[in-house]
C-alpha cells in the first residue's frame, strides 16, 4: 500500500507540474504584443494589435505564426486596423467574415499613390469556433518594403 501510494503521489505531482506548464504557454503564447516591438520575433497572428509590422506576409491561405520586427526595420506590412465581432455573435460564413474586415481597411490618398495596398485578414471558421473573433487590416506594399510607421506618418516607402 505504502508504494502504491507513493507512486500515486508522484504521478499526480506530474501530472500538476504539466499541467501548469500548459497553461503557462498557452497564457504566453496569446498575450497581446505592444504596439512596436523592441526586437524581431516570432508571434501568433492573435497577438498581433495595431502599430505591429510583419516583416514578410505568408504567401496565401491560413495565417498562423508571422515575424513581427520593429517598424524602424525594413519590413512588408503594418496592422492599421483591427476589426472586433461581437463576442456573442454567431458565425457568419467566411465570405462574410472577411468582407466586414476588409470595409474596415481604409488607407488614404497618399498611401494608394505610394502603391500601398491594404490586406484583411479575418477568423476562419476553426479559430471561430476557438473564440477568435478578431480581424486584422493591413496596410502593404506590394513587391518593396516600408521603414517607420503608417499610423504617425514617418512610413518611407521603398
Amino acid at each position: 500500500m505504502a508504494i502504491a501510494g507513493g507512486v500515486l503521489g508522484v504521478v499526480a505531482t506530474l501530472a500538476l507540474v504539466a499541467g501548469v506548464t500548459v497553461v503557462a504557454l498557452t497564457a504566453v503564447g496569446t498575450r497581446p504584443l505592444p504596439a512596436d516591438v523592441g526586437s524581431a520575433r516570432d508571434a501568433h497572428a492573435g497577438q498581433l494589435v495595431t502599430g505591429n509590422c510583419v516583416a514578410t506576409l505568408p504567401s496565401d491561405g491560413s495565417v498562423d505564426t508571422v515575424r513581427v520586427v520593429p517598424c524602424a526595420d525594413p519590413h512588408a506590412a503594418q496592422v492599421v486596423t483591427v476589426y472586433e465581432f461581437s463576442g456573442d455573435a454567431v458565425w457568419p460564413g467566411q465570405r462574410a467574415a472577411d468582407a466586414r474586415v476588409a470595409r474596415s481597411c481604409v488607407l488614404d490618398q497618399s498611401e494608394v499613390d505610394e502603391g500601398v495596398t491594404s490586406v484583411a485578414w479575418s477568423p476562419t471558421e476553426q479559430s471561430w469556433a476557438r473564440g477568435d473573433r478578431i480581424g486584422l487590416c493591413l496596410a502593404v506594399v506590394e513587391g518593396g518594403s516600408v521603414t517607420g510607421s503608417f499610423l504617425d506618418d514617418t512610413a518611407t516607402v521603398s
